[in-house]
């Protein structure tokens, strides 16, 4: 299904809301607030829109579970509108879903929109759902990671002085994005000096919980110059699900991650891409805790196993390197809204391609790829867009 989607789908329109602390701001009116900069950047109305995807995890008790919040949010009544949940992934199987949608030729216009309202709950963090009791008491996501995160660092021989430099990356790069949560620089100092979370992982090893939105407008890649003259496509979608349970796995070795590996496989495969560090130009990846951005180097085939130390070591993921690796900021300065990052990510890969990112502006960006992991990293899914003429 994957390869039918190149260059046959093209993305005319992108919305973002700020990430943060939205306080001020109801889920719907974050929707209302992406979706109609998406629409007014593609230069359409809703009317022209014929169908709609929603990308959300767990909207509580304001957002309800069903399309329902999307359609009187936007107004957006009386046409089909698809929710979509899979763990982290969400927002980009949101827009993988719509894509094959528009593909198959049986809509012309679409919407994905990405939403989710972490701040305004009674837990801290993000809540295990779906677990039994026993492997759910006292366990966190920075907890879960941290374990695969010994392992590597006992295998490898990687310091935390090596995560530092991921999150000193991200946070530079945040700090000149208003879109993100943190808009700030920090030095590995402060890094290494931050009250631990679950080691290796300090609190600047981690992302925050957050609230978002993001929308983006897609169509008809042969539809796209009425609309936009810089024409930003679909290369290739990869989605590979594992089991989530990997301690039940005997051949699980906690050193990176099989989904991720096999969707980015599934999508350069469709993008005809052979080898991705000369011909993917940079990368927003999810970066939840530092060391999984490592982890994703390796996993996206940017380097070979045991060699992402070395790869953020020598600079080579940053704004000046030969693959910039998450310039909005990642997930380390925007937060995890865990429905919107997917699309947010897409908001940020279109803004490179159309050359539009100011100080964070990756030069000569012509393909970009967004990568999503998502529960015990069971779920991947990875977007590659090209910009044509």
């Amino acid at each position: 299904m994957s390869a039918s989607l190149a260059d046959k789908v093209a993305v005319i329109g992108v919305g973002c809301t700020k990430f943060g602390e939205n306080f001020g701001q109801s889920l719907q009116e974050m929707m209302v607030e992406a979706g109609t900069a998406a629409c007014a950047d593609a230069g359409v109305s809703l009317d022209d829109v014929q169908a709609a995807w929603l990308g959300t995890f767990s909207p509580g008790f304001s957002g309800g579970k069903a399309t329902i919040t999307l359609a009187d949010s936007l107004k957006f009544r009386g046409r089909p509108i698809t929710r979509v949940e899979n763990y982290c992934a969400t927002g980009t199987d949101a827009f993988r879903n719509a894509a094959a949608a528009v593909a198959a030729g049986q809509y012309d216009i679409v919407l994905v929109l990405g939403a989710e309202k972490l701040r305004d709950r009674p837990v801290r963090g993000l809540q295990r759902e779906g677990i039994h009791p026993y492997f759910e008491a006292g366990s966190t996501a920075p907890g879960i990671f941290a374990l695969a995160a010994n392992r590597y660092m006992h295998t490898f021989g990687m310091k935390r002085e090596t995560l530092a430099k991921v999150a000193v990356k991200n946070h530079a790069n945040g700090a000149s994005n208003p879109k993100a949560h943190f808009q700030m620089k920090i030095t590995e100092d402060q890094v290494l000096k931050a009250p631990m979370i679950a080691y290796p992982f300090g609190l600047f090893d981690c992302c925050p919980t957050t609230d978002g939105a993001a929308a983006a407008i897609i169509c008809r890649a042969d539809l796209a110059s009425k609309f936009r003259k810089d024409r930003i496509v679909v290369r290739g979608i990869g989605l590979a699900v594992m089991s989530g349970k990997p301690y039940l796995d005997p051949t699980c070795d906690y050193l990176g991650f099989p989904a991720t590996q096999a969707a980015a496989q599934q999508a350069y495969k469709a993008a005809g891409i052979s080898d991705p560090v000369k011909e993917v130009d940079f990368a927003e990846v999810h970066d939840c805790f530092t060391w999984t951005e490592i982890s994703n180097y390796e996993d996206l085939g940017l380097c070979r196993k045991g060699e992402g130390p070395r790869f953020i070591e020598e600079g080579r993921s940053t704004l000046q390197g030969d693959m910039p690796v998450n310039p909005s900021g990642g997930l380390k300065s925007f937060g995890h809204p865990v429905g919107a990052t997917g699309v947010r990510m897409i908001y940020e890969i279109v803004t490179q391609l159309r050359g539009e990112a100011g100080e964070r502006q990756v030069k000569n960006a012509e393909i970009g790829l967004a990568h999503n992991l998502g529960g015990p990293g069971a779920v991947a899914c990875v977007v590659i867009l090209g910009r044509e003429g």
